[in-house]
């Protein structure tokens, strides 16, 4: 019986890897696993600036007698099919989700530490489904809006670090910088992800909030904005002195080029986030920098995975020979 890796089609042995997973198929389901999170992040954020957010006013139905779009008295068909669009998104990352679980698992020899991580990605994902009915159970609280996104941010970060696992051995990390330089990555990673939280809450706080009737956070939406952009200059300069210190310390190239990557993309999201505010928030720059914000979470978790290493792994499994039955 011949296997998945002999289809003469490179899109139907990519989409069948997960049954004979190489070490560089695992990692190609990781990454793909990142992107898809991310996306989904996104177009969540899309759904609430098109005003959207409650297109379909139940769950796990879409309105209370009917799991797709059906013509309702009190909601456009259009924001009904945007919500209802995020919604059929969920089953994408699903997929992608179990595709990482089942190559993790049939890799040979099979590593606990994919296993796990893997794992996360589909407990997550039914997780994040199930806040995304408190979402709409709670007409769009603010607060369950902005957790949505962040358990977003935690599922990125899995996916990510089984990305970058899976093209590592399971051997003792090893610095590739000096200790004081990989600590102050860790000091930058938290910083973003702070950051991120001051985001979501500036967000919860002024205009787009997906529907009319959904509530706000109580809170003066100039002073946010500006902690938030004080939050800015910090990571910001945060990462300058890594990139500085790595320079410095003649770090190896990866690492070098993720700092000196995070802070270009740090510098585009200012001036998107700068440009939204003196525009007055118009949607479209919103949606901008919640892709931005993404971007830049993801940047911060390469610099750290790129600050330290392990041994190797073969890049090849015994499950490409193939097989007779």
């Amino acid at each position: 019986m011949k296997l998945p890796t002999d289809h003469p089609s490179p899109l139907v042995r990519g989409l069948l890897s997960f049954w004979a997973p190489t070490a560089a198929s695992m990692r190609g389901w990781a990454l793909a696993s990142v992107v898809v999170n991310a996306g989904i992040a996104v177009t969540g954020a899309g759904v609430r600036v098109t005003g959207s957010g409650l297109g379909c006013p139940s769950w796990p139905r879409c309105t209370p007698d009917s799991f797709i779009p059906v013509a309702h008295p009190e909601v456009s068909m259009l924001n009904m099919l945007v919500e209802f669009g995020n919604r059929l998104l969920t089953f994408l990352v699903l997929a992608v989700g179990v595709g990482c679980v089942l190559s993790a698992l049939r890799l040979a020899p099979r590593r606990r530490s994919l296993v796990l991580l893997a794992w996360l990605q589909p407990v997550g994902i039914l997780a994040q489904a199930l806040w995304g009915g408190l979402v709409v159970n709670t007409m769009l609280n603010p607060f369950t809006v902005g957790m949505h996104f962040l358990i977003s941010t935690g599922l990125i970060a899995a996916c990510w670090m089984l990305y970058s696992r899976s093209g590592e051995g399971d051997g003792p990390v090893r610095r590739v910088t000096h200790r004081d330089i990989r600590r102050l990555g860790h000091v930058l990673l938290a910083a973003v992800f702070v950051l991120l939280v001051a985001g979501v809450t500036v967000s919860g706080t002024g205009p787009h909030s997906g529907d009319d009737r959904a509530s706000r956070f109580d809170l003066d939406i100039e002073a946010m904005a500006r902690l938030h952009a004080d939050l800015v200059y910090i990571v910001v300069g945060l990462t300058f002195a890594l990139v500085f210190a790595l320079h410095i310390g003649n770090s190896k190239g990866p690492a070098r080029r993720a700092a000196a990557t995070l802070l270009g993309v740090e510098l585009v999201q200012g001036v998107i986030g700068y440009t939204q505010y003196f525009l007055a928030v118009p949607a479209a720059l919103v949606l901008l920098h919640v892709l931005g914000s993404t971007l830049v979470w993801i940047a911060a978790l390469r610099v750290v995975t790129s600050l330290r290493t392990r041994a190797p792994q073969p890049d090849h499994s015994p499950t490409e020979v193939p097989a007779t039955v």
